[in-house]
């Protein structure tokens, strides 16, 4: 396993990132604390990947959002709450979206359909990217460091590994969930 690690380790890392990846990251980061990979890289890599997935999401709403939600009135309807939700609290949400487990798609794309400037975007999507690779990378680190993990733990445990943090991966986004629509319908201006 430490070979496969080492040798495409880093680019699974940089793939599971891009979809949408807190758990390749957080286990990338937890066989850090056991020198499997290099934390640094770990970081590094899960950034890039999640920038690369903004910034396609991105363009893409740039380029063809607006075209697509003008010819679907009742998706307009449903995306004009969200989009006033946005412009009363565009910083907050352009430095938290990476956190919303399960909006990294949606909300890139809603940014791109706005009149935030792609300087703009990458200022903020850089900033809040590497303020995510990082905390979610040390959680991992140190769940690794605390339970010991090393990479033969994770090839002989590796679906129980899964399921445990997909486990916490869902429930951070019920919970997200709950408090980001009980503040979109506290603050619907």
């Amino acid at each position: 396993m430490e070979d496969f690690i080492h040798k495409i380790g880093y680019l699974a890392l940089l793939v599971g990132t891009f979809f949408e990846g807190e758990t390749s990251l957080l286990v990338a980061s937890a066989l850090s604390s056991s020198g499997a990979t290099v934390f640094f890289y770990v970081v590094f890599f899960g950034f890039l990947g999640s920038f690369l997935s903004d910034w396609l999401y991105f363009l893409i709403g740039r380029i063809n959002g607006r075209y697509f939600v003008d010819r679907r009135p009742s998706l307009k309807e449903k995306l004009a709450p969200v989009n006033l939700f946005f412009q009363s609290n565009r910083i907050q949400l352009l430095l938290s979206y990476r956190f919303l487990y399960g909006f990294r798609i949606v909300i890139p794309l809603m940014i791109g359909m706005t009149n935030i400037t792609a300087v703009q975007f990458l200022f903020f999507s850089s900033l809040s990217g590497l303020v995510w690779a990082t905390f979610v990378s040390s959680i991992g680190y140190f769940v690794g460091y605390y339970f010991e993990l090393d990479s033969s733990f994770f090839k002989e445990q590796l679906v129980f590994i899964a399921i445990g943090f997909a486990s916490f991966g869902l429930l951070l986004a019920v919970l997200i969930n709950h408090f980001s629509k009980k503040l979109l319908l506290k603050n619907p201006r």
